[in-house]
């Protein structure tokens, strides 16, 4: 056998629903089940939805109380603001930087930098 061989198993349908028997009583998880068939766990979590068995796949379930609830959508609202500070800020900036564009170009500067520069020299 070379190196980069791989070997390739095939499980036959009574063995895979073996497994999904097994996983159900509820002896052994998963993992507990590939290390005692050599078989990777991914592999049992395939078989899992070939034969449509969402009863035996990892379920999570998120307990929040009332006031997590309440602090999660606060906290939305609150960036949900801030989005629209910033939003206002920049828009504000660019406003702010095309006013100095026309009035560098009506007091006869080539540039921005030009009349600021002159605006900053004199005391």
């Amino acid at each position: 056998m070379y190196k980069n061989d791989k070997v390739i198993r095939r499980y036959s349908e009574p063995f895979k629903l073996k497994i999904l028997d097994e996983l159900t009583t509820g002896k052994l998880n998963k993992s507990q089940l590939g290390k005692a068939y050599g078989i990777n766990p991914t592999t049992i979590n395939e078989w899992i939805r070939k034969y449509n068995r969402k009863d035996l796949m990892n379920t999570r379930i998120k307990v929040e109380t009332k006031d997590e609830i309440t602090r999660i959508k606060t906290l939305q609202k609150e960036i949900e603001q801030l989005k629209k500070l910033l939003l206002k800020k920049d828009l504000d900036a660019m406003i702010e930087e095309s006013y100095l564009e026309v009035a560098a170009e009506k007091l006869g500067y080539k540039t921005v930098q030009q009349l600021k520069k002159k605006l900053n020299t004199k005391p």
